[in-house]
């Protein structure tokens, strides 16, 4: 048996592990700390359910990652030592919060900050191909290059908590992003990494197959911490292994993710609120409200994520097409936070009519 035959074997028996692994968590969630784990908070601003779902995905993640983990080194004999510690350090952090333990954001986001630095440091973790030529002598020091590379998974990991509050939202998104990531790298023969990409591919259906159209599981923020930062780590890894690639690229890719923080951030402090609490102001929460209106809030909850991660498939698509040309890899990304712009807009004008 050749050794791809091994690889798809092995896989297919994950998949089929990982299955099991989210139907066994839902199914016995609500019995962890006298059902701590149930989101009934349906006042909050990014709450769109009407009945208790358990917030235990990120328990089924980290799981099925840690069979994946024990998988890969029986393949290959090595430890993934920047995935593992990495993945437990946000699972931690986002677990607290699942289980409302009371820890203020802005203290959660300081653990986070101490616990990624200190493991992207000393691990370390580094952007090695960059097309932003100011930016490359300044990478060549440690401590400036871990700050960039913790800032990348700062924006990474919180949008990706901020868009998980729709069915299927946030993971068909991140299914779309390590399925081009998976392209890219099988394309150029890194078929070991590959595998690595496939597991997460594998970790994001399943907990798919619970949570859309209807969902008996949420991720939490355990769950999203975890899925964003190892997307994080997966695109810094396909951007150093493939340097014909620009980098502009792997911004495009995750555009979306990185610009919902970023602009969020702006528009909050430019309405006097606090960046760091959520509000129903994201474009994600304006175009539910605009689809709600036609097809009612049930339908609209998972239509939203469709037409969404629709829209973002298409605008990314054109950069495949010259993701080898820094320049105009480099224009797309900005053409693209126009495009956001202007459907924000719309879809603000909309709502305040």
């Amino acid at each position: 048996m050749g050794t791809e035959s091994i690889e798809a074997s092995f896989l297919s028996i994950f998949a089929l592990i990982s299955f099991f692994i989210f139907l066994i968590v839902s199914k016995f969630s609500e019995k962890i700390k006298r059902g701590a784990l149930l989101d009934e908070d349906f006042s909050k601003p990014q709450a769109f359910h009407n009945s208790p779902v358990t917030r235990s995905g990120g328990i089924a993640v980290i799981l099925s990652l840690t069979i994946f983990f024990l998988i890969y080194y029986l393949l290959y004999s090595k430890i993934l030592y920047n995935y593992i510690f990495i993945s437990y350090s946000v699972f931690l952090v986002g677990f607290l919060d699942d289980l409302k333990i009371n820890i203020k954001p802005f203290s959660r986001l300081i653990i986070m900050l101490i616990l990624l630095f200190v493991f992207i440091y000393i691990l370390p973790i580094k952007v090695l191909n960059i097309d932003i030529p100011f930016l490359i002598p300044l990478m060549s020091g440690h401590m400036f290059s871990s700050i960039f590379v913790l800032l990348c998974f700062l924006f990474v990991i919180n949008g990706a908590n901020l868009i998980d509050g729709f069915n299927g939202l946030l993971t068909i998104n991140l299914i779309i992003i390590n399925i081009i990531l998976t392209y890219i790298n099988m394309n150029n023969e890194n078929l070991e990494f590959s595998i690595l990409l496939i597991s997460q591919i594998i970790i994001l259906l399943s907990f798919l197959l619970f949570n859309f159209p209807n969902a008996k599981i949420f991720l939490g923020d355990s769950g999203a911490y975890t899925l964003g930062a190892l997307t994080g780590l997966n695109t810094i890894i396909t951007n150093n292994t493939n340097y014909e690639i620009s980098s502009f690229f792997f911004c495009t890719l995750l555009f979306y993710l990185f610009f919902e923080v970023f602009f969020s951030f702006f528009r909050k402090i430019f309405q006097k609120k606090s960046p760091i609490y959520p509000d129903n102001k994201h474009l994600h929460m304006l175009s539910f409200n605009r689809i709600s209106n036609i097809y009612g809030k049930d339908k609209g909850n998972y239509l939203n994520a469709i037409i969404i991660n629709i829209v973002y498939l298409i605008l990314i698509i054109p950069g495949l097409y010259f993701l080898d040309n820094p320049q105009l890899s480099r224009y797309w990304f900005f053409i693209l936070m126009l495009v956001y712009l202007i459907i924000y807009s719309r879809l603000y004008h909309f709502t305040k009519n």
